[in-house]
């Protein structure tokens, strides 16, 4: 995520304690955080999937995906 637009949730953010936010800025910042919390999502999902794990006798194994819903 570009550093504009994390500078930005952080403004409207420190915005919406001091004064509160428009209709518009409100919709802006639920657009931004949803925006983020895929982008954090993504990037745990994407840590998740390259775990390996050390067997006892050497091997190395792949962790097993999650049954998706």
């Amino acid at each position: 995520m570009e550093q504009s637009k994390l500078d930005r949730i952080n403004e409207l953010y420190r915005k919406s304690k001091a004064e509160g936010l428009t209709d518009e800025e409100k919709e802006e910042q639920k657009i931004l955080r949803k925006e983020y919390v895929q982008l954090v999502h993504n990037n745990l999902r994407g840590q998740l999937d390259n775990i390996q794990f050390l067997n006892p006798d050497g091997t190395i194994t792949d962790a097993k995906p999650r049954n998706k819903k």
